[in-house]
């Protein structure tokens, strides 16, 4: 049996302090990747969550896992080192994102943007807006965000369409085919969408699809911003045919002054679907839960790439 310890780096002390101290036999070290790496052999490495990874330093470190800190994993193959095995985040960022999700919906639909212009400027805005309650809401994407945001649409009384890459049933019904989508589009009053990125999603939501969307309709991302047209974005909304809500945009972040900014019909937050208080103590559980499984010589969870 090897007297080496069992290496863990991670890129934050507030990680660290989340997973606690008593984790038996384990080295932690902190390392955000820009560096040189602290050690030769690193059992378990934590990148940083947001912004690109310098994944190049870790071509010369005999790594066991790589845990990712987020859900999506668009464009990490092209520069992950040869013999890499990645985990995402599945199970810490569903629930916030649905949440989002569901709070952008809620004040798009009820006019929240518009009351808080209103106060802003000193103005009582009485108006009438629509209700989330007996609207048509398609959903596309059925992982872990979309079922998140299924459960908590439950008690807003909406028909809710599920969409995925293949049809399938379930106790709830039909989870339609991605195949079907020109003839489920047109039935909705919110669409939203919590698809990957790869390629047969970028660009999913072009022209042709939001020209499909009802009048008045709502759209909402929380995936990445390439499943949709940006150009095609702007003319609807521009036109005020369709209204949008997206944490998530392309390019990210948005150049100052462009035209989705300007629209009183376009909610953007700036991709901030898992950024909550869950995140942290989520996290912390999956890296404690990997540490055992790689000690106990099992199988990892959440491996969506292997180089």
């Amino acid at each position: 049996m090897s007297d080496r310890p069992f290496v863990v780096s991670l890129p934050s002390p507030e990680l660290r302090d989340a997973i606690g101290p008593d984790v038996e036999g384990v080295k932690f070290v902190l390392w955000d990747l820009r560096d040189a790496p602290p050690a030769p052999t690193i059992d378990l490495v934590v990148p940083p969550y947001l912004g690109r990874t310098r994944f190049a330093n870790l071509a010369d470190v005999k790594v066991r896992l790589i845990q990712s800190q987020s859900i999506g994993y668009d464009g990490v193959r092209e520069v992950l080192p040869a013999h890499m095995v990645y985990a995402n985040a599945a199970s810490v960022h569903e629930t916030s994102t649905a949440e989002l999700a569901l709070a952008l919906v809620l004040a798009s639909q009820r006019g929240i943007a518009d009351f808080v212009r209103a106060q802003g400027e000193g103005r009582w805005a009485q108006s009438f807006y629509p209700s989330l309650a007996d609207r048509t809401v398609l959903l596309v994407g059925y992982g872990g965000v979309g079922r998140a945001i299924e459960a908590r649409l439950a008690g807003f009384e909406v028909r809710l369409v599920r969409v995925a890459r293949s049809e399938r049933t379930d106790d709830a019904g039909t989870v339609f085919a991605t195949s079907q989508l020109a003839t489920l589009v047109p039935e909705a009053d919110v669409v939203i969408v919590a698809v990957p990125l790869d390629e047969s999603t970028t660009a999913l939501v072009d022209d042709t699809f939001l020209s499909a969307m009802r009048d008045g309709s709502l759209f909402v991302n929380v995936s990445r911003g390439a499943v949709a047209d940006t150009d095609a974005l702007v003319r609807h909304a521009a036109a005020g045919r369709l209204r949008l809500a997206l944490d998530v945009t392309d390019p990210e972040p948005l150049p100052a002054g462009h035209p989705l900014f300007a629209l009183d019909n376009v909610i953007i937050s700036p991709h901030v679907g898992g950024a909550s208080s869950a995140m942290l103590p989520r996290m912390a559980r999956l890296v404690r839960e990997q540490i055992g499984r790689l000690q106990r010589g099992d199988e990892p969870l959440n491996v969506v790439i292997r180089t």
